[in-house]
């Protein structure tokens, strides 16, 4: 089992990571115009970002169940798949 520090920690660092590769998406779609650019940026922040700050923020102040935070990353992987799915078009 891993520590929960280590955790935090990568879970962390996966959502700046995430954060960043965004914004470079997104500086590339005002950059050169490109809806592609902005829709992949939409999708890097929903799978990297957003459940980060589902688990880790809104969960605890909401006092979601664990249910509920499983749920709510597992819509925003969809909802970034998706994304990323169309920008491929």
């Amino acid at each position: 089992m891993i520590p929960a520090p280590i955790t935090t920690v990568i879970a962390t660092a996966t959502a700046i990571v995430g954060g960043y590769v965004a914004y470079l998406a997104y500086r590339g779609y005002r950059r050169n115009d490109s809806e592609t650019m902005r829709v992949l940026a939409v999708g890097v922040l929903f799978i990297a970002v957003v459940p980060f700050l589902v688990s880790r923020v809104l969960a605890p102040v909401l006092q979601f169940s664990d249910a509920q935070a499983i749920l709510g990353v597992t819509v925003a992987h969809t909802v970034g798949l998706v994304a990323i799915y169309r920008s491929f078009d």
